[in-house]
């Protein structure tokens, strides 16, 4: 009798700040047993008794009950990563409305600092859940939820009681005393997260997909509405908006827990799953890799926090002169992560068939994987880059109030061609994770992290207080993140055998430089006909790619190759 084939696993659709939204997994390639998510770090090391007689025995097709089943769940995740982004954009645009551009620099200081430690414990909470979960046979899920769900209780209480103690510290280095109090009050978020990532893991584990997009859907417009309305009350009260934000935050994570309990439950009593030994060694890797991509994603902000505050205070111009700065900078943020954001269903869709490849010792599929991947993420970089870069005052008029778009143009100009820089380097080094080079990757990682910081202290406080600052932040950030690209497609070409031809490369970096150049000519002529400019531009950018054959009818066949029958069969 044939053995039962190995559970699926949906990577979870984060519901936290700039978290990266993980993909739905392929059945199980015969080595490693559970091949990695685009961002996560080296897993712990394989057992023996279950890799021994993997190379000759592939694993069997799911049945068609099964694969109907991760097909729902892989659209319901899809969907929360939609909904997701699009309540954070709402979130965003509301709160400047309500807090004043200063304001809104000062919460978006509190939510940047809880955002990166929140993310870790929900990239542990949840991959590590399902994995213990969706290991054991299926009488033994509830002990195993159990016996986990305990261990995450711990670090979430102690992770909690850590980031209140340090608040002082980071509101002082962020040269933000003020905001040490909401940071304190968002330690309790940090715990909540704690103990909801678990529940979610059970449900990703138990492929309860749709139950798990739901909460991630309603606690999407919950946290929203919540974090508004606690805003909106407390100024109203007469009291520190920033500090209503994040009681509201903290309101909306204390709602959500018990709702998921009532799904999940707790589990019960029992030794099935990895031992506490076992599952910390899973999660210190990927609590590490996880830290430096969201400190990465943070660096450039706090550091332009900083130096603006020191700025301020030697200008004795208070601490207002610098939220207000810092709120513009958030602005701009808010759009130049959208490449980023999007192309992570690159990496859902090819990679998980590049670690098939290399699982199989398939090196012709592996370069064909690799560079088809990049290819389409360059593609796509450049298209959603253009309108973002040569239409950015206008981007910014269209979403925030005159105090943010007047001054932020020129920052997101520059910063959305960074952050599609990012979007390469993100891709390439989900490419390495899943041709098992997780510490090829984390070291990248690590050293852009570090290039960005080196950046930014030279440049910025070298800049005049006002917008220049901001300016430099971004053209530090984004050099830094284009030299780690690079970097990063060296490593791939020595692992994958290729990256991307140079021809492409200069292709689309023309075709970007003249759509940018249309966009800086387009006058504003409103909100609506933002839509209209933004989709010529981007045409534009199409039109001279074909022009110069980039682009041709060979796309249309590779596009149905990846996302067609043949890809299903891959």
């Amino acid at each position: 009798m044939c053995s039962p084939a190995p559970r699926e696993i949906a990577r979870p659709a984060c519901f936290c700040d700039n978290a990266a939204v993980q993909r739905a997994a392929v059945p199980s390639p015969p080595q490693p047993p559970d091949a990695p998510a685009p961002s996560d770090p080296p897993h712990s090391a394989p057992d023996p008794s279950r890799t021994a007689a993997a190379p000759s025995q592939p694993a069997p097709a799911p049945s068609p009950s099964t694969a109907r089943s991760a097909g729902r769940g892989g659209l319901a995740i899809a969907g929360a990563k939609v909904s997701f982004i699009l309540f954070g954009f709402v979130q965003q645009l509301i709160l400047p409305r309500l807090l004043g551009t200063d304001g809104y620099g000062a919460v978006s200081v509190v939510l940047a600092g809880v955002g990166v430690v929140n993310n870790v414990i929900v990239a542990t909470g949840i991959q590590g859940v399902s994995r213990a979960v969706s290991s054991v046979a299926e009488q033994d899920v509830a002990a195993a939820f159990r016996r986990t769900l305990a261990l995450h209780a711990v670090l979430a209480v102690v992770v909690s009681a850590g980031f209140a103690l340090l608040a002082g510290a980071i509101a002082d280095f962020s040269e933000a005393p003020h905001v040490a109090g909401p940071l304190r009050l968002a330690a309790a978020v940090v715990l909540l997260y704690g103990l909801y990532a678990p529940l979610v893991g059970a449900l990703n584990g138990q492929r309860r997909f749709l139950t798990q997009a739901a909460f991630d859907v309603g606690y999407g417009a919950l946290r929203t509405a919540s974090i508004a309305g606690f805003a909106l009350l407390f100024l109203r009260a007469g009291q520190s908006g920033v500090l209503g934000a994040i009681a509201g935050f903290v309101a909306a994570a204390s709602v959500i827990v018990p709702l998921a309990v009532t799904r999940t439950g707790l589990g019960r009593r029992g030794s099935a799953g990895p031992s506490i030994r076992e599952h910390a060694a899973f999660l210190l890797p990927l609590a590490v890799s996880q830290t430096f991509l969201n400190l990465l994603l943070q660096t450039d902000f706090f550091l332009l926090r900083r130096f603006l505050g020191q700025a301020t205070s030697g200008l004795a111009l208070g601490a207002k002169a610098a939220d207000d700065l810092i709120g513009v900078y958030r602005g701009a943020q808010l759009f130049a992560f959208l490449p980023y954001q999007l192309l992570l269903s690159v990496t859902f869709i090819l990679f998980p068939m590049l670690a098939r490849a290399h699982a199989e010792h398939d090196r012709a599929a592996v370069r064909r994987f690799a560079m088809t991947g990049v290819r389409l993420s360059f593609l796509l970089t450049g298209l959603l880059c253009a309108p973002i870069s040569g239409l950015a005052p206008h981007v910014l008029h269209f979403a925030f109030p005159v105090e943010i778009w007047s001054r932020g143009g020129d920052t997101l100009r520059v910063l959305s061609l960074g952050m599609g820089a990012f979007a390469v380097l993100g891709v390439a080094s989900a490419a390495l994770t899943s041709l098992h080079r997780e510490r090829a990757a984390a070291a990248l990682t690590a050293t852009t992290v570090l290039l960005v910081a080196t950046g930014c202290s030279i440049a910025v406080p070298r800049a005049p207080f006002g917008p220049d600052m901001l300016v430099r932040s971004a053209v530090a950030t984004s050099l830094a993140l284009a030299t780690a690209a690079v970097a990063g497609g060296v490593l791939l070409h020595r692992a994958a055998g290729g990256f991307v031809a140079a021809r492409t490369a200069l292709r689309v970096g023309a075709a970007l430089l003249v759509a940018i150049a249309v966009g800086t000519q387009l006058p504003w002529l409103g909100k609506i006909a933002v839509l209209g400019e933004a989709v010529l531009v981007a045409v534009v950018y199409l039109a001279v790619l074909v022009a110069t054959r980039e682009i041709g009818r060979e796309d249309l066949a590779a596009l149905k190759q990846a996302f067609g029958r043949g890809a299903r069969r891959a």
